[in-house]
Protein backbone atom coordinates (compact mmCIF):
# COMPACT_ATOMS: atom_id res chain seq x y z
CA UNK A 1 0.00 0.00 0.00
CA UNK A 2 1.26 3.51 -0.85
CA UNK A 3 1.15 5.08 2.58
CA UNK A 4 1.86 8.65 1.38
CA UNK A 5 -0.91 8.48 -1.20
CA UNK A 6 -3.32 7.03 1.36
CA UNK A 7 -2.49 9.73 3.89
CA UNK A 8 -3.10 12.44 1.27
CA UNK A 9 -6.45 11.01 0.17
CA UNK A 10 -8.91 11.87 2.92
CA UNK A 11 -11.91 10.27 1.17
CA UNK A 12 -10.13 6.97 0.67
CA UNK A 13 -8.82 7.07 4.21
CA UNK A 14 -12.32 7.64 5.59
CA UNK A 15 -13.52 4.49 3.86
CA UNK A 16 -10.80 2.38 5.43
CA UNK A 17 -10.65 3.79 8.93
CA UNK A 18 -13.26 2.29 11.31
CA UNK A 19 -15.49 4.51 13.41
CA UNK A 20 -13.54 3.84 16.62
CA UNK A 21 -10.17 2.59 17.70
CA UNK A 22 -9.28 0.17 20.48
CA UNK A 23 -8.74 1.14 24.11
CA UNK A 24 -5.19 2.36 23.39
CA UNK A 25 -6.27 4.41 20.39
CA UNK A 26 -4.50 2.09 17.96
CA UNK A 27 -6.33 1.02 14.81
CA UNK A 28 -5.54 -2.42 13.44
CA UNK A 29 -6.13 -1.95 9.70
CA UNK A 30 -5.52 -5.60 8.88
CA UNK A 31 -8.06 -6.80 11.41
CA UNK A 32 -10.57 -4.17 10.33
CA UNK A 33 -10.27 -5.06 6.63
CA UNK A 34 -10.51 -8.81 7.35
CA UNK A 35 -13.63 -8.35 9.48
CA UNK A 36 -15.16 -6.11 6.81
CA UNK A 37 -14.48 -8.71 4.12
CA UNK A 38 -15.86 -11.45 6.36
CA UNK A 39 -19.11 -9.55 6.93
CA UNK A 40 -19.46 -8.84 3.22
CA UNK A 41 -18.82 -12.50 2.43
CA UNK A 42 -21.50 -13.62 4.89
CA UNK A 43 -23.98 -11.15 3.41
CA UNK A 44 -23.25 -12.39 -0.12
CA UNK A 45 -23.67 -16.03 0.98
CA UNK A 46 -27.01 -15.21 2.61
CA UNK A 47 -28.18 -13.47 -0.56
CA UNK A 48 -27.02 -16.41 -2.68
CA UNK A 49 -28.84 -18.93 -0.48
CA UNK A 50 -32.02 -16.83 -0.60
CA UNK A 51 -31.90 -16.64 -4.40
CA UNK A 52 -31.24 -20.38 -4.64
CA UNK A 53 -34.24 -21.08 -2.41
CA UNK A 54 -36.48 -18.95 -4.61
CA UNK A 55 -35.19 -20.65 -7.76
CA UNK A 56 -35.66 -24.14 -6.29
CA UNK A 57 -39.19 -23.28 -5.19
CA UNK A 58 -40.02 -21.93 -8.65
CA UNK A 59 -38.72 -25.12 -10.26
CA UNK A 60 -40.83 -27.31 -7.98
CA UNK A 61 -43.94 -25.28 -8.75
CA UNK A 62 -43.31 -25.46 -12.48
CA UNK A 63 -42.86 -29.23 -12.32
CA UNK A 64 -46.07 -29.48 -10.28
CA UNK A 65 -47.95 -27.48 -12.90
CA UNK A 66 -46.70 -29.76 -15.68
CA UNK A 67 -47.64 -32.95 -13.85
CA UNK A 68 -51.05 -31.62 -12.83
CA UNK A 69 -51.89 -30.48 -16.38
CA UNK A 70 -50.88 -33.87 -17.75
CA UNK A 71 -53.19 -35.51 -15.20
CA UNK A 72 -56.02 -33.28 -16.46
CA UNK A 73 -55.31 -34.35 -20.03
CA UNK A 74 -55.44 -38.00 -18.94
CA UNK A 75 -58.83 -37.54 -17.24
CA UNK A 76 -61.57 -39.59 -18.89
CA UNK A 77 -64.58 -38.00 -17.19
CA UNK A 78 -65.70 -34.87 -15.37
CA UNK A 79 -65.24 -36.71 -12.06
CA UNK A 80 -61.65 -37.65 -12.97
CA UNK A 81 -60.86 -34.05 -13.94
CA UNK A 82 -62.10 -32.84 -10.56
CA UNK A 83 -60.13 -35.60 -8.81
CA UNK A 84 -56.96 -34.57 -10.66
CA UNK A 85 -57.50 -30.95 -9.62
CA UNK A 86 -58.02 -31.77 -5.95
CA UNK A 87 -55.14 -34.27 -5.91
CA UNK A 88 -52.81 -31.56 -7.26
CA UNK A 89 -52.84 -29.65 -3.95
CA UNK A 90 -49.54 -31.06 -2.55
CA UNK A 91 -47.69 -30.21 -5.77
CA UNK A 92 -48.47 -26.55 -5.15
CA UNK A 93 -47.61 -26.59 -1.45
CA UNK A 94 -51.28 -26.70 -0.40
CA UNK A 95 -52.96 -28.94 2.13
CA UNK A 96 -56.26 -29.14 0.28
CA UNK A 97 -57.89 -28.13 -3.00
CA UNK A 98 -61.58 -27.82 -3.75
CA UNK A 99 -63.83 -26.90 -6.66
CA UNK A 100 -66.49 -24.41 -5.52
CA UNK A 101 -69.62 -23.61 -7.51
CA UNK A 102 -72.38 -21.21 -6.55
CA UNK A 103 -75.60 -22.99 -5.59
CA UNK A 104 -78.41 -23.17 -8.14
CA UNK A 105 -81.17 -25.56 -9.12
CA UNK A 106 -80.27 -28.68 -11.09
CA UNK A 107 -76.73 -29.10 -9.75
CA UNK A 108 -77.26 -32.29 -7.78
CA UNK A 109 -75.49 -34.51 -10.33
CA UNK A 110 -72.54 -32.19 -10.81
CA UNK A 111 -71.99 -31.73 -7.10
CA UNK A 112 -72.06 -35.42 -6.27
CA UNK A 113 -68.30 -35.67 -6.97
CA UNK A 114 -65.88 -35.58 -4.09
CA UNK A 115 -64.00 -32.29 -3.96
CA UNK A 116 -66.93 -30.18 -5.16
CA UNK A 117 -68.59 -27.72 -2.77
CA UNK A 118 -71.67 -25.58 -3.16
CA UNK A 119 -71.16 -21.97 -2.10
CA UNK A 120 -73.63 -19.14 -1.63
CA UNK A 121 -74.56 -16.97 -4.64
CA UNK A 122 -72.32 -13.93 -4.85
CA UNK A 123 -69.33 -15.64 -3.20
CA UNK A 124 -67.18 -15.66 -6.34
CA UNK A 125 -67.55 -11.91 -6.82
CA UNK A 126 -66.87 -11.33 -3.13
CA UNK A 127 -63.64 -13.35 -3.31
CA UNK A 128 -62.07 -12.29 -6.63
CA UNK A 129 -64.07 -9.17 -7.47
CA UNK A 130 -66.54 -8.57 -10.31
CA UNK A 131 -63.90 -8.86 -13.05
CA UNK A 132 -60.98 -10.49 -11.25
CA UNK A 133 -59.57 -13.88 -12.23
CA UNK A 134 -57.78 -14.76 -9.02
CA UNK A 135 -56.92 -13.72 -5.49
CA UNK A 136 -54.41 -14.69 -2.79
CA UNK A 137 -56.10 -14.57 0.61
CA UNK A 138 -55.09 -14.92 4.25
CA UNK A 139 -58.52 -16.10 5.42
CA UNK A 140 -61.90 -17.39 4.30
CA UNK A 141 -61.40 -21.11 4.83
CA UNK A 142 -64.75 -21.51 6.55
CA UNK A 143 -66.53 -19.88 3.61
CA UNK A 144 -64.77 -21.88 0.88
CA UNK A 145 -63.77 -25.12 2.60
CA UNK A 146 -66.40 -25.38 5.29
CA UNK A 147 -63.77 -25.30 8.04
CA UNK A 148 -61.32 -22.87 9.61
CA UNK A 149 -57.57 -23.24 10.11
CA UNK A 150 -56.38 -22.36 6.63
CA UNK A 151 -53.99 -19.41 6.84
CA UNK A 152 -53.27 -19.07 3.11
CA UNK A 153 -55.73 -19.43 0.24
CA UNK A 154 -55.44 -19.08 -3.52
CA UNK A 155 -58.75 -18.77 -5.38
CA UNK A 156 -59.20 -18.63 -9.16
CA UNK A 157 -62.36 -17.94 -11.13
CA UNK A 158 -63.43 -20.73 -13.52
CA UNK A 159 -65.47 -19.73 -16.56
CA UNK A 160 -67.45 -22.90 -17.18
CA UNK A 161 -70.94 -21.75 -17.97
CA UNK A 162 -73.61 -19.64 -16.37
CA UNK A 163 -72.78 -20.61 -12.77
CA UNK A 164 -69.81 -18.79 -11.20
CA UNK A 165 -67.16 -21.19 -9.89
CA UNK A 166 -63.76 -21.17 -8.17
CA UNK A 167 -60.77 -23.45 -7.91
CA UNK A 168 -59.41 -22.97 -4.39
CA UNK A 169 -56.20 -24.11 -2.72
CA UNK A 170 -55.78 -23.91 1.04
CA UNK A 171 -52.68 -24.16 3.23
CA UNK A 172 -52.28 -24.28 6.99
CA UNK A 173 -49.06 -22.24 6.63
CA UNK A 174 -48.90 -18.47 6.28
CA UNK A 175 -47.88 -16.76 3.01
CA UNK A 176 -47.77 -20.07 1.14
CA UNK A 177 -48.92 -18.63 -2.19
CA UNK A 178 -47.17 -15.27 -2.09
CA UNK A 179 -45.08 -14.24 -5.09
CA UNK A 180 -45.89 -13.46 -8.71
CA UNK A 181 -44.36 -16.68 -10.07
CA UNK A 182 -46.44 -18.81 -7.73
CA UNK A 183 -49.63 -16.95 -8.58
CA UNK A 184 -48.89 -17.18 -12.31
CA UNK A 185 -48.26 -20.95 -12.18
CA UNK A 186 -51.41 -21.60 -10.17
CA UNK A 187 -53.40 -19.35 -12.50
CA UNK A 188 -52.13 -21.34 -15.47
CA UNK A 189 -53.32 -24.58 -13.90
CA UNK A 190 -56.70 -23.00 -13.14
CA UNK A 191 -57.07 -22.07 -16.83
CA UNK A 192 -56.19 -25.65 -17.83
CA UNK A 193 -58.76 -26.98 -15.34
CA UNK A 194 -61.34 -24.58 -16.73
CA UNK A 195 -60.82 -25.92 -20.26
CA UNK A 196 -60.89 -29.55 -19.12
CA UNK A 197 -64.20 -29.07 -17.33
CA UNK A 198 -65.75 -27.24 -20.30
CA UNK A 199 -64.66 -30.08 -22.56
CA UNK A 200 -66.19 -32.80 -20.37
CA UNK A 201 -69.42 -30.85 -19.85
CA UNK A 202 -69.53 -30.12 -23.61
CA UNK A 203 -69.64 -26.37 -23.04
CA UNK A 204 -68.57 -23.86 -25.71
CA UNK A 205 -65.17 -22.21 -25.54
CA UNK A 206 -65.11 -18.76 -23.96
Amino acid sequence: MHRDQLAADGELLSLLVPARADEDGVIDFTRYVLEKLRDENLALKAERDALKSVADRGTRLSDGVKRAILDLIDARSFAEAILAATAAAPAFGADRAVFCIEAADGLAAATSCEGVRLIAPGTVTAVVGPDGMGAILSGGGELLFGRTGYRSLAAFRLRIGSQPALYVLGSLAENRFDGRDCEADLGLFARALERAIRAWLDLPKS
